[in-house]
């Protein structure tokens, strides 16, 4: 397999998403359903080049509905960058000079890895919801075959914000022998009840969108409406108070006509959500969000991993910890990083753990770009 080489320079960061075969019919992927996978592919891009130690390897996961092209662009023209770009560079946090980036659409994504989106190969029809729910661990371990593939033995570090935290975490208990480092950015080891009932409300909108067709939408007739409105409502989960009072406030979209007395949208904030959820509808798939948000309330790395225990899970990692969270950052609070950095420093671990400030949200973690690389850069490329 060869790898595709980022020139990084300011003027040229053309990079190209590939594609892996991960499991086939004679090396199936087992899954945590006790279900298994024949067929799957993972969409991938890679950063720089494997040095002949084939030691500056970093695997970066994606959070909810992102997807594999963190970094660059894919053409001369491209007007949009990866959605981490501003972490790469020259003394910024990930150095493809120096470093073997990758990064995977996760398994079950619909930005060209296999999930509900794609085609079953053995009935040459869309997996729709005969695809298998998958977990967390389905992913990593998915994403361990591409590195095999790819000839990565030993990662110099995982990185994950939010989604990607969960994947972090997972890899360095499940690959111990594999991870020197691991930086976790506004993440949880687990969904706490609220976050689950938020995603539980995003289904019910799916769900129940006429259009959805227990599944078996068309092309010309998606469950526009379910997948709009679900956007609309984790957006507000992303945001925090304060960023919304500062950006709409109460403004009326015309505030010179005063009130309208109807149900039209009259708030500046409502037209903003709206909008979020209409341009959501040009890059996701209804049913993979479904899938996904369940991948998240199964989440619970205390529970997978140390029969309850958080300290019993992070006993079985010897890895160096970077873990940051955000003031403002309510999806994730705080509290989710400092209890995973206590479990850490009780069983003797090297964590460096840093709560940044930033009036984001949980948004920060792809926001506050300056503040992650002035932490992530001397974490990484120190001895």
């Amino acid at each position: 397999m060869t790898h595709h080489t980022l020139h990084w320079t300011d003027t040229d960061r053309i990079v190209a998403t590939q594609v892996a075969t991960v499991a086939t019919p004679q090396n199936p992927l087992p899954l945590e359903s006790g279900a298994e996978l024949k067929h799957v592919q993972l969409a991938y891009e890679t950063y720089g080049t494997l040095n002949a130690e084939k030691s500056n390897a970093i695997l970066i996961f994606h959070a909810l509905t992102a997807d594999a092209h963190v970094a660059g662009k894919h053409h001369e023209h491209d007007p949009k960058t990866g959605w981490w770009d501003a972490l790469f560079g020259e003394g910024l946090a990930f150095n493809p000079a120096t470093d073997f980036i990758v990064c995977a659409n996760v398994l079950g994504g619909c930005k060209g890895s296999t999930g509900a989106s794609s085609i079953n190969p053995e009935t040459g029809t869309q997996w729709g919801m005969n695809f298998p729910l998958i977990t967390v661990g389905d992913m990593v371990v998915a994403q361990k075959r591409l590195l095999e593939q790819l000839g990565v033995g030993k990662l110099k570090a995982v990185v994950g914000g939010s989604m990607g935290g969960f994947q972090a975490m997972d890899f360095a208990l499940r690959y111990p022998e594999s991870v020197e480092r691991v930086v976790l950015v506004a993440t949880s080891s687990k969904l706490s009840s609220q976050a689950i009932a938020f995603n539980a409300v995003a289904r019910y909108a799916i769900l129940n969108d006429p259009n959805w067709n227990e599944g078996n939408y068309t092309p010309e007739n998606q469950p526009t409406v379910g997948l709009s409105t679900a956007r609309m409502m984790a957006h507000i989960t992303y945001l925090s108070e304060e960023a919304l009072e500062a950006k709409f406030g109460r403004r009326l979209q015309a505030p010179a006509q005063g009130k309208t007395f109807d149900f039209q949208k009259e708030f500046a904030v409502e037209s903003y959500l709206e909008h979020q959820g209409k341009a959501f509808l040009k890059r996701f798939d209804a049913n993979t969000y479904l899938y996904l948000t369940k991948v998240l309330d199964y989440f619970d790395l205390a529970e997978a991993w140390g029969e309850g225990s958080l300290l019993k899970a992070f006993s079985l990692t010897q890895a160096k910890f970077l873990i940051a969270s955000f003031t403002s950052d309510w999806r994730f609070p705080t509290a989710c990083s400092q209890a995973i950095a206590k479990t850490l420093r009780q069983l003797g671990r090297d964590v460096s753990f840093i709560e940044l400030s930033s009036t984001a949200g949980h948004d920060a973690f792809l926001l506050e770009t300056d503040a992650l690389n002035r932490i992530i850069a001397p974490f990484l490329h120190s001895l």
